[in-house]
């Protein structure tokens, strides 16, 4: 169970989709003064290294932020605006990279911290014991730079712990639920923290990631969690992103042997409680990722939204 390291899949197009939307969704959250909780259930490492071996092997950095990086510095260089959500977040990967040089891309826990204001607090859950002493290194680090920063890792199951933190007491809280998929399982734990968050406390921002992949738990988990949104009588927010299958003849001859193409093509983030202007800036910002992104047949981009 763990054997998933997500420092393989850093910076890819379903990181881009997801901290777009963490991102957005944050920033409105933080248009009010009242303090925020902060959960993210499955931290990872925090931060990654773009330029070592772990990235370097899978490559998918380079159908993921890197071509976001060089499509915003392209129409940087042309004058063009980018769509605001897009802006805010190729500002916070160039806040990790202050060389100009694509080499760190910020995990969930880094982007939300850089974010941190002195009234909110982060709760990082991380079980994995690597990932989860890189984690703890990368907290040591955000803390020096604070005289008082509200963060806590917690190396336990985020799964089961995110209950120990509802309600908050500034009744105020935006919860990441992103695992790794690796185990069938973790679809039904998803949404059972999810069935769990509501019942606690119903007016939390709970974001969830998941994979776009041929398997029926990961085709159930979205009509789930629009049900469960639907019953709780709460507005929920449904986007994905494909970003297509390559037509070269490295992927023509994958398929003639029957193996899997180009790893995973698409993913979705379901958002329980989304802030309002969610909807109108994913739709304004994905046709541009997906300009950034696209790979061949199949691309494409959804946002589905409705009130509770």
């Amino acid at each position: 169970m763990f054997s998933y390291r997500h420092a393989f899949h850093a910076g890819n197009h379903a990181d881009v989709l997801k901290h777009i939307a963490l991102l957005a969704a944050l920033r409105h959250l933080q248009g009010k003064e009242g303090g925020l909780l902060l959960v993210d259930t499955h931290a990872g490492a925090g931060q990654y290294r773009l330029d070592h071996e772990h990235a370097r092997t899978s490559g998918e950095a380079a159908q993921g932020i890197a071509a976001v990086w060089h499509a915003a510095m392209a129409a940087h260089a042309r004058g063009d605006a980018l769509p605001p959500a897009v802006q805010d977040y190729w500002q916070q990967i160039q806040a990790a990279n202050p060389r100009g040089l694509l080499q760190h891309y910020p995990g969930s826990p880094a982007l939300m911290q850089a974010l941190l204001r002195p009234q909110d607090r982060l709760q990082l859950f991380e079980w994995h014991p690597t990932d989860g002493r890189l984690l703890d290194r990368a907290v040591q680090q955000w803390r020096a730079r604070e005289p008082h920063p509200a963060i806590e890792l917690r190396r336990d199951n985020g799964f089961e712990g995110l209950r120990r933190l509802l309600p908050p007491p500034s009744r105020r809280a935006l919860v990441l639920i992103d695992p790794s998929y690796e185990l069938k399982s973790d679809y039904g734990h998803v949404f059972a923290t999810a069935a769990e968050g509501l019942r606690r406390f119903a007016q939390g921002c709970y974001l969830v990631w998941y994979p776009v992949i041929g398997r029926p738990e990961a085709h159930a988990l979205p009509r789930r969690l629009r049900a469960l949104a639907q019953r709780a009588q709460r507005p929920w927010l449904q986007a994905e992103l494909n970003i297509g299958a390559r037509p070269d003849a490295q992927a023509k001859a994958q398929a003639a042997r029957g193996r899997p193409v180009g790893g995973l093509r698409a993913s979705g983030v379901f958002v329980i409680n989304p802030p309002y202007t969610l909807a109108p800036q994913l739709r304004e910002a994905l046709p541009w990722v997906l300009s950034a992104l696209r790979q061949g047949r199949g691309a494409a981009w959804t946002v589905e939204a409705a009130e509770g």
